[in-house]
């Protein structure tokens, strides 16, 4: 019972170090990308400027400025441009430092791992922030062009919009983050069909049920509850799971026969 009682305080205590170290890094991170929040802002604001176009042609996809007046970023209250300008460092901190934290997430897991599996540390930390990456500039230069322009068109004729910059950046960065997320998603499946706790054939039998899943998970997720926004991330998320399913045929070997099967075979 103490043994018990002891192993669980020492994995609270692993769990502790490992987000104080996390924390940690990302207030270096903050620091260091303070200084450069309104460079970064700019960055953020190109999906409201422009435009995914679509063509028959090469190039089939291209973007383009935004038809339109340009739209304006305001203030509202006089806290809420600095609050805006904390947030974009610690989001772009978070980016900066993201496989310090990654490899603290990895460290804390760890002690529950086989030896031979501890040695895929690196890889976990490389491909984790790979993936990350990849869905948060699929979101940027995709998903939110095409995502605001939508939003800002339809039905707006007789409308003017006036989006203050703390909206903006919740938006932004909520779908940023979103999507950078989802598409860890053959990491996830991958990891979890190597540790035994699905198998290929679980995955694609239950398909249907994974179509329910990407719906509900995309609804949390986007900052907006229209149909739109949730079935701009949940098509992606679907892929994602396909390729989750192939990650995890590659990753699992077949049982090996038995001498007695393999009698039988003959």
């Amino acid at each position: 019972m103490s043994d018990e009682k002891m192993s669980f305080f020492s994995h609270l205590e692993e769990l502790r170090k490992r987000i104080l170290i996390s924390l940690a890094a990302i207030g270096i991170g903050f620091m260091v990308t303070f200084n450069y929040s309104e460079t970064i802002l700019r960055v953020l604001k190109r999906p409201l400027t422009t435009a995914l176009i679509f063509s028959r042609t090469y190039p089939f996809l291209r973007s383009a400025p935004r038809p339109g007046p340009p739209v304006e970023l305001f203030f509202l209250a006089p806290a809420e441009a600095f609050w805006m300008h904390m947030k974009i460092a610690i989001f772009a901190g978070l980016l900066l430092v993201l496989p310090i934290v990654l490899y603290q997430i990895w460290k804390f897991i760890a002690p529950g791992l086989l030896a031979h599996e501890k040695r895929y540390a690196l890889l976990f930390v490389v491909l984790s922030t790979v993936f990350f990456f990849c869905g948060l500039l699929f979101c940027f230069y995709f998903v939110l062009p095409f995502a605001l322009n939508f939003l800002l068109t339809y039905k707006t004729e007789n409308l003017k919009p006036m989006i203050s910059i703390g909206n903006y950046m919740d938006f932004t960065t909520k779908f940023l983050l979103g999507f950078g997320l989802v598409f860890e998603l053959p990491m996830g499946i991958g990891a979890a069909a190597k540790m035994g706790l699905v198998t290929p054939q679980f995955l694609a039998k239950n398909r249907k049920y994974a179509i329910l899943a990407v719906f509900t998970i995309a609804a949390i997720l986007t900052p907006t509850p229209d149909f739109f926004n949730q079935t701009l991330m949940a098509v992606p998320m679907y892929l994602l799971y396909e390729v989750g399913i192939l990650a995890a045929r590659m990753l699992v070997r077949k049982p090996a026969v038995t001498s007695q099967e393999a009698t039988e075979g003959v």
